[in-house]
């Protein structure tokens, strides 16, 4: 019999509404190992989701626990076992792929810096990794999130439609990568998305609706 996965991260009673619009109520959820996807159309909140998952945007009542962690009475030490970055960021824009790899030294305790040369292989990175992240594609840029993301070693993971603007070989190294990254009992990786990304297993689905 397969044993039940193990919780990372704990969400009770969420409430997050947008003036214009409720998103959510009285929240929960247990976020396990592996990867979980937030499935839902346009505007049904993946990426606010995510965002209140990372402490980024404060919810409104509810809590968050990792590890026994909470959000609230400890937001520093939460998120830093969070990796989280707003694929639309320019707050590192200034710096370059290799300036940004290494800040995240003192962010993550866990970094993990020999993995920087596969990863920049694989996402077809490596000649641009001494460029200045606001010359990048915005694909070549999420490039540079993801490979900070594989290497951060942070206990939860959020990914917002990791595949977009990748290339066909790149989307395939991120579904390779992602696998291998589900397999890592310590770690889950939460990735929102419109549907389930083909070729990776789901360890727990957040269907937010169409």
């Amino acid at each position: 019999m397969k044993q039940p996965s193990t919780v990372i991260l704990q969400a009770t009673g969420l409430v997050f509404h947008y003036p214009e619009r409720e998103l959510f109520s009285d929240w929960s959820a247990a976020i396990p190992a592996g990867v979980t996807l937030v499935r839902g159309g346009d505007g049904r909140g993946k990426s606010s989701l995510l965002r209140l998952l990372a402490g980024a945007l404060p919810a409104q009542a509810g809590s968050l626990f990792i590890d026994g962690v909470c959000l609230a009475g400890q937001p520093e030490r939460y998120r830093r076992q969070v990796f989280w970055m707003d694929p639309r960021s320019e707050e590192f824009d200034q710096m370059t792929a290799r300036e940004y790899f290494a800040s995240l030294h003192a962010a993550y305790p866990g970094f993990d810096e020999t993995q920087l040369p596969s990863l920049a292989d694989g996402l077809s990175l490596t000649p641009h990794l001494d460029k200045k992240l606001f010359m990048l594609s915005t694909g070549s840029k999420r490039k540079v999130w993801l490979a900070a993301a594989f290497a951060a070693g942070a206990r939860l993971n959020l990914l917002d439609d990791p595949f977009a603007g990748l290339d066909k070989a790149s989307i395939n190294f991120v579904v390779k990568t992602l696998n291998q990254a589900a397999a890592d009992p310590a770690q889950a990786w939460v990735i929102a998305l419109y549907e389930a990304p083909e070729g990776v297993p789901l360890a727990a689905l957040i269907d937010l609706g169409d």
